[in-house]
């Protein structure tokens, strides 16, 4: 019978920088973590044009935090999945599918943060301009 895995101890900077590498393997090799992070640079340049307050420049970076970090652990799901089975799983699917649903829930709520941040502002432009 194997041996379980046993993880070696690392020093703060060797997590650091495994933390840094998975965050650049969700980036080069994950297209939905790739979309949600065009989408952050979106509403990162919308906060600075549009010149919002600094507690809610911590309302979209905490919103962004959340989805940002929610893919990365719904890709890290997903490459698990793929090294256990390559069969069809009903748990594993359904496990696939919980994690997915994760994301969208706080894709929403960011969406809905957005919303109450820019959506005044726009709509305050839109009466100015008329």
């Amino acid at each position: 019978m194997q041996e379980p895995f046993q993880q070696p101890e690392r020093s703060w900077l060797r997590k650091f920088a495994d933390a840094e590498r998975g965050v650049v393997v969700g980036v080069s090799g994950e297209r939905s973590f790739t979309v949600h992070l065009a989408l952050a640079g979106a509403v990162v340049l919308a906060a600075a044009v549009l010149r919002v307050s600094l507690v809610e420049w911590g309302l979209l970076a905490l919103a962004i935090a959340m989805v940002l970090g929610a893919e990365l652990f719904n890709c890290a799901l997903e490459r698990l999945a793929r090294a256990v089975t390559e069969e069809s799983n009903e748990y594993v699917r359904d496990a696939l599918d919980l994690a997915a649903g994760a994301v969208l829930m706080l894709a929403l709520g960011a969406a809905a943060t957005g919303l109450l941040v820019f959506l005044p502002r726009l709509l305050s432009a839109i009466s100015q301009q008329n």
